[in-house]
C-alpha cells in the first residue's frame, strides 16, 4: 500500500472518530424533557414548592418512624435571604430550609466580554436550577430539614480583611425544646463550606438524628453548534467510593432507577463543564448514597446526595453537632487533588486520561514560568517534537527517500499502465532494492493522533485555560479563533507539508490529498484556539524538520 493511501486512511479515521463520538451523543437514549419557561414557580425566580418526598427517609433502625414533615404555617412564613461574601465567592442563602440558592464565583467572569459579571455556579432560576439542600431526619416529628423556616439575626455577612473564616448562623427550635443552629462556615481562599447543625438538647429525652445533604438540579437543554460539541463535556452526577472508584451517574440513569448504595466513605457530586459541586460525608460511616427524580409540571428535577446511617445521639441537657463538607467551585486541579482521594477525576479527560494528566502537568509547570498559556502550548509542542525526534526523523527520512523515488515510480506506472499487480510487484522490488519502507512515514501521524486528542481534552476540560488570553486577537484559548486566522494558517501549513512529501501516483488520490488541508481547515474552524495553535506549531516544526532532512541529510530538493 502506498504511503499516501495510509496517511489518508489515518486522517479519515481521525475525522470518523470525532464524528462517531458526536453521533453517539445524538443517538443516545432519549433524555427526559428539560425545564421550560412554562414551569410554575412559587415566587419570581424560584421553583415551585418541592414535595415532601424530596426529603430522605429515616434509615431503618429500631424505633425509627418516618421522616419529619414541615407544617403549612412554616411554609407560609416570610422568606428573607442572606448574602455572604468571601474573597472567592458570594452566596445567597434562603432562610426557608437554609439552602444555598445562588453562588457567584467572583474570580471567574461569565465571559471575556463581561469581566465584571461573575459566573453563577449555583442558581435558582425557572429553567435552570442547581441548589444545595441539607437537613436532619430522625425518630421524632420535628427536625429541621430543607423545608424548615429558619430565623437569622442579620442578612449580610462579609469576610473582612485579616479574618480567616466567616460564620453565618440560622436558628430554629422544635416544639419539645431542642434548639438548632445551622452554621455555614466559610474559609479564606477556599471553595469548601462546612455546614454544621449544632444541637442544644433542652428536652427531657435523649435526642437522636441523622444528617443528609443533596443537590437539586434540572437538566437544561442547550442548543449549540455541531462542531462545538464534537466531543461534548459531561453534565450529570458522579460518585466515588474506595471500592468502585469514580463512577458517573447521568440523568438517564437516575430516570432508569434510583441510586441506593451503602458505602463506608467517599463523596457524591454534580458535575458540569469546568465546575463541580460535591458533598463529603464527615464522621464515621456507613453512609447511603442516593438519587431520585422528582416529577414536576415543567420537567423533572434531580436529587443526588447522601445521608448518614449511624444516628448521632445527644443526651438530655447536653449539646452536640452534625456536619457535612461542601465543595462548590471551579475544577482547579491543584485544589481538587488536595480536597479528597479521587476528586481530581471530576476533570473529565475521557479515555486518554493517562496521557492527558501528564500533558496538563507539564503544561502547567511551563505556565508557572512564562505566565502565558499560549506560549506554554508552543513550548509544550517543542518538547513533544523533541521527545519524538528520533522516531520522526526515521520516518521523515523514509518519506524523503520516497520523494526521491517518485520519477522512477512514475515511469513504472506509465510502463505497466492499468496492470495493478505488475505495478505493485515492480514497486516492491524498488523499495526492497533501495531499502525504503513505504509505511515508515506513518509513524508521526500514529504518534500525533493520541497526543492531539489528549491535548484536546486538556484544553476542553481544564478550567485553568478558561478565558486564558494569548496575544493580539486571541483573548480566550479555550474557544474558537474569532477571526479564524489560526485555522487558515494551520491549513496553509498542511499544504506546505504536502509539497515536501511524495505525492500519490494515482490522480484521484492526488486530488483527495490536496483536498485534505481544506477539509481540516474547515474542521478546525470551531476547535479551541489553543488546540489549533498546537497543531499549527507542530506543522511548522514538522515542515522545518522535513525540509532539513530533504535538503541536508538526503540531498533531495
Amino acid at each position: 500500500m502506498e504511503i499516501q493511501r495510509v496517511l489518508l486512511l489515518f486522517a479519515l479515521a481521525f475525522i470518523l472518530l470525532l464524528l462517531y463520538q458526536r453521533w453517539l451523543e445524538q443517538e443516545a437514549p432519549a433524555k427526559p424533557p428539560a425545564f421550560t419557561q412554562s414551569q410554575p414557580s412559587g415566587e419570581e425566580g424560584s421553583p415551585a414548592k418541592p414535595p415532601a418526598a424530596d426529603i430522605p427517609t429515616t434509615p431503618t433502625v429500631p424505633n425509627a418512624p418516618s421522616q419529619s414533615v414541615d407544617t403549612p404555617a412554616q411554609q407560609e412564613q416570610p422568606r428573607p435571604k442572606l448574602v455572604a461574601e468571601t474573597d472567592l465567592f458570594r452566596v445567597e442563602i434562603d432562610t426557608l430550609g437554609g439552602s444555598m440558592k445562588r453562588l457567584s464565583l467572583l474570580t471567574y467572569p461569565i465571559s471575556v466580554e463581561q469581566p465584571d459579571l461573575p459566573f453563577d455556579l449555583l442558581k435558582n432560576e425557572a429553567v435552570d436550577i442547581f441548589i444545595t439542600q441539607t437537613g436532619l431526619i430522625g425518630n421524632k416529628q420535628e427536625y429541621p430539614n430543607h423545608r424548615t423556616q429558619f430565623s437569622a439575626e442579620a442578612t449580610e455577612f462579609k469576610l473582612k480583611d485579616g479574618e480567616q473564616s466567616l460564620v453565618v448562623p440560622l436558628y430554629w427550635e422544635s416544639g419539645d425544646g431542642v434548639k438548632f443552629t445551622k452554621k455555614f462556615i466559610f474559609e479564606r481562599n477556599s471553595y469548601s463550606t462546612r455546614i454544621e447543625f449544632f444541637v442544644d438538647n433542652q428536652s427531657a429525652e435523649d435526642w437522636q438524628g441523622y444528617i443528609y445533604a443533596q443537590f437539586l438540579r434540572t437538566q437544561v437543554v442547550q442548543s449549540r453548534g455541531f462542531f462545538l460539541d464534537v466531543v461534548p463535556s459531561y453534565l450529570g452526577g458522579a460518585i466515588y467510593t474506595p471500592e468502585e472508584k469514580f463512577e458517573k451517574i447521568d440523568f438517564s440513569e437516575m430516570v432508569d432507577g434510583n441510586l441506593d448504595l451503602r458505602v463506608a466513605s467517599g463523596w457524591v457530586a454534580m458535575l458540569q463543564h469546568y465546575f463541580v459541586g460535591a458533598w463529603f460525608p464527615q464522621g464515621e460511616g456507613p453512609f447511603q448514597f442516593y438519587s431520585r427524580v422528582i416529577d414536576e409540571a415543567g420537567g423533572p428535577q434531580y436529587n443526588i446526595g447522601f445521608n448518614t446511617l449511624l444516628p448521632q445521639s445527644i443526651p438530655a441537657g447536653a449539646t452536640g453537632s452534625l456536619d457535612v463538607l461542601l465543595f462548590a467551585g471551579p475544577k482547579e486541579q491543584d485544589r481538587l487533588a488536595q480536597q479528597a482521594e479521587g476528586f481530581g477525576l471530576t476533570v473529565d479527560f475521557g479515555w486518554l486520561t493517562p496521557l492527558s494528566v501528564p500533558l496538563f502537568w507539564v503544561l502547567d509547570q511551563i505556565n508557572r514560568i512564562v505566565n502565558n498559556w499560549g506560549w506554554s502550548i508552543i513550548l509544550l509542542t517543542f518538547m513533544i517534537k523533541l521527545a519524538f525526534y528520533p522516531l520522526s526523523a526515521t520516518s521523515y527520512k523514509s518519506m524523503a527517500k520516497m520523494k526521491k523515488l517518485q520519477p522512477r515510480l512514475q515511469t513504472l506506472k506509465e510502463r505497466h499502465g492499468d496492470d495493478k499487480a505488475k505495478l505493485n510487484q515492480a514497486m516492491m522490488e524498488i523499495y526492497k532494492k533501495e531499502k525504503v519502507n513505504p509505511l515508515g512515514g506513518c509513524l508521526p501521524i500514529v504518534i500525533q493522533i493520541p497526543v492531539f486528542i489528549a491535548l484536546y481534552w486538556v484544553l476542553l476540560e481544564s478550567v485553568e485555560l478558561r478565558q486564558a488570553p494569548f496575544a493580539l486577537w486571541i483573548k480566550d484559548l479555550s474557544v474558537k479563533d474569532p477571526y479564524f486566522i489560526l485555522p487558515l494558517l494551520m491549513g496553509a501549513s498542511m499544504l506546505g507539508q504536502q509539497l515536501l512529501n511524495p505525492s500519490p501516483l494515482d490522480p484521484m488520490q492526488q486530488k483527495i490529498m490536496m483536498a485534505m488541508p481544506i477539509v481540516f481547515t474547515f474542521l478546525f474552524l470551531y476547535f479551541p484556539a489553543g488546540l489549533v495553535l498546537y497543531w499549527l506549531v507542530n506543522n511548522v516544526l514538522s515542515i522545518a524538520q522535513q525540509w532539513y532532512i530533504n535538503k541536508i541529510v538526503i540531498g533531495s530538493p
